[in-house]
């Protein structure tokens, strides 16, 4: 169970009420000394005493993966867990465009200061300005130490690292390496880990699922692990946690991410008391192929790059069911470039996102479904020829035929709106550090970087930075200071929470019903997408933190699990997956019912401009929600932290 569906839940207590300070560790002086400052006056262990200590690593993309790499070739002792077979499986694999970083190279007015405004803008001044500008001095060093690892970044014809376009931004910053850009970064850092391992520093422990957390005398010790392969149940204590354990988008069931992509090792850390902040801070991502059938389990990302050469548009006339090479220039309505030309089609995410919508709901849409809009390179390869398109975005064309049976080169790509990146995650202070002290939280993990929507390319450089260039230096000031009692997995705390992973364990395989683990999490995606996805309202929300609760209560006497606990058992982890996300989208529409604005992803349609842009509340709203589990059946505790914004001026997004 989790909390009840009583009116209770639309009002959730307020941080008045309860005595938890949150600290945020943000070092003082100008906002471009800050990071400076902050890594002269933390406390160091030295190398010696670093073989001393034991961090856990949970995950290994490119947040996890540069993380456990970095702390080893550091000498501290890392145990490092994934739940795929391997870490080059992770997710992170399947980042397309790009990587942000403000070296300026194209001599087009870039700086660092600019790429902290833009995101700041871009996340429509929902996130913190000291992190953020942190984030654009870290960029520069990430594509150094890429480019030193050998990441095969595009390049032009001179040698020089090449640079491409990307939406919110009015310069060329994002390094690429054609359209699998994550991949080569993820095998980057994957080497770096492998020489650890090789090392007898990391310790790896692939298909292996953390499902829960140990806290002992408020501190964070240790994780509770089931192996995939076995069934075993066992524990892992050390000095620290580190979660790198991605987003939660697949609570839609239908998203971009891979299958595996869960809440479960962030909701179980706020079970424990992380809290939880910006849940419903989702991203929709506007170009992927639209979704096909009711037997679909996923989508697929066509890379917002391609809005560099590909231009959006619709039919002028609704329903209009001829071919798009039959419909003239003239009864084309390239919507993004008429009602934003300063940015045509690279406005951020969240906007084409909602314009979209907005077209297919008027009827404009160009598949049967009502779903979809053209994204178009005939322009582009008249202008450019064929082999450069091809040479830029190849294996992007070549998915796309696969997977629709149509040739971009001749025909427009058909693309929608698609959940994608999830900005909300656990609360960290500027250390990383959740309220739970010794549990960090990097990359899309933690909500710290993006505010309220995430500027494409931004994720991969946020990951790399907290990874290699942030956490190395806050978890040394961490364990510099704590005074830890040695704790071993024998502990009691260690025993008590594998009692508690067993017992849910078998009551999953205990409830022995016949719909199954994939039905629910459908109806409860279909039921977020609907009430909490692209467009939300207060009538809609309050009705799905209803159904969600019935619809979980029926989760648990009809869910049909089959084999065993102590074996391999993939419709066993998925249901303890779909189980957290049950509980967790109640939050999720918690949280967007009681932000009574517009910013970002999060549109309420109560709250627009009258050209249908987001309206914020900064007097009401200007803080972020962090939320504490106050218990099953009891409704979650709000907690505030104000966002004090003294470099950017507070203004109404414009894009226009």
């Amino acid at each position: 169970g989790s909390f009840t569906t009583d009116r209770s839940l639309f009002t959730p207590t307020r941080h008045s009420e309860v005595a938890m300070e949150l600290n945020y560790r943000i070092a003082s002086g100008p906002l471009a000394e800050k990071w400076d400052r902050h890594r002269f006056e933390m406390k160091l262990v030295n190398p010696a005493n670093k073989r001393k200590y034991s961090i856990i690593v949970v995950g290994s993309g490119l947040a996890g993966g540069a993380a456990a790499a970095a702390l080893g070739e550091l000498g501290y002792n890392i145990s490092c867990f994934c739940f795929q077979d391997s870490p080059r499986r992770a997710h992170s694999i399947a980042a397309q465009g790009g990587i942000n970083a403000a070296k300026n190279y194209q001599n087009d007015g870039d700086s660092i200061w600019r790429l902290f405004y833009d995101t700041v803008k871009g996340g429509d001044f929902r996130a913190r300005e000291a992190n953020i500008y942190r984030l654009a001095q870290i960029s520069t060093a990430i594509i150094d130490q890429c480019v030193a690892q050998g990441v095969p970044f595009a390049r032009e014809y001179g040698g020089l690292l090449a640079n491409r376009s990307f939406g919110g931004a009015q310069v060329s910053r994002t390094f690429y390496a054609r359209g699998q850009t994550g991949q080569q970064l993820l095998l980057g850092a994957y080497q770096a880990l492998a020489r650890q391992i090789g090392l007898g520093q990391v310790k790896m422990y692939p298909r292996t699922e953390m499902l829960d957390l140990v806290v002992i005398d408020g501190r964070a010790r240790g994780i509770v692990v089931r192996d995939l392969v076995s069934g075993a149940i066992h524990s892992h204590a050390a000095d620290a946690v580190v979660l790198a354990t991605g987003g939660y988008a697949n609570v839609y069931f239908l998203s971009t991410n891979a299958k595996g992509c869960n809440v479960t090792a962030t909701w179980r850390a706020h079970k424990r008391g992380a809290l939880f902040a910006n849940p419903c801070f989702t991203q929709i991502h506007p170009t992927c192929i639209p979704a096909h059938g009711l037997h679909q389990s996923k989508l697929t990302l066509m890379s917002e790059s391609l809005r560099n050469d590909g231009r959006i548009w619709v039919p002028r006339q609704q329903a209009d069911s001829r071919r798009p090479d039959a419909i003239p220039d003239g009864e084309r309505d390239y919507y993004l470039e008429r009602l934003y030309p300063s940015f045509g089609n690279l406005v951020p995410r969240d906007v084409a996102s909602r314009r979209a919508k907005e077209m297919c709901d008027a009827g404009h849409s160009v598949v049967p479904s009502g779903h979809g809009v053209y994204l178009d390179f005939r322009d582009a390869i008249g202008r450019l020829g064929q082999a450069t398109i091809a040479e830029r975005y190849g294996n992007l064309f070549e998915m796309y035929e696969r997977i629709t049976g149509e040739n971009p080169f001749t025909v427009p790509m058909k693309i929608y709106p698609a959940p994608h990146y999830t900005m909300g995650g656990l609360w960290v202070d500027y250390n990383l550090m959740s309220n739970l002290d010794g549990l960090h939280v990097i990359g899309e993990a933690n909500f710290s970087d993006h505010g309220a929507n995430r500027l494409g390319a931004s994720a991969l450089m946020q990951g790399l930075a907290d990874g290699y260039f942030i956490l190395p230096y806050t978890i040394g000031d961490y364990v510099a200071q704590a005074k830890l009692a040695p704790v071993t997995a024998d502990h009691t705390a260690f025993r008590q929470a594998e009692a508690e992973v067993r017992e849910r364990t078998a009551r999953l395989l205990a409830v022995g019903g016949s719909r199954s683990v994939d039905a629910f999490h459908r109806e409860l995606g279909t039921l977020l997408w609907n009430q909490c996805g692209m467009a939300r309202n207060r009538a809609g929300l309050e009705d799905a933190i209803g159904r969600i609760g019935e619809l979980r209560a029926r989760f648990w006497k009809e869910v049909g699990v089959g084999g065993r606990g102590e074996d391999l058992n993939q419709s066993l982890e998925k249901a303890g997956r779909v189980a957290d996300f049950m509980e967790f989208a109640e939050l999720m529409c918690v949280d967007a019912l009681q932000r009574e604005e517009s910013c970002g992803g999060h549109f309420r349609e109560e709250f627009q401009t009258p050209d249908g842009e987001a309206m914020r509340d900064d007097a009401q709203f200007s803080h972020v929600a962090a939320w504490e589990w106050t218990g099953a059946g009891k409704a979650p505790t709000l907690h505030q932290e104000p966002l004090n914004f003294e470099y950017v001026h507070l203004t109404q997004r414009s894009y226009r």
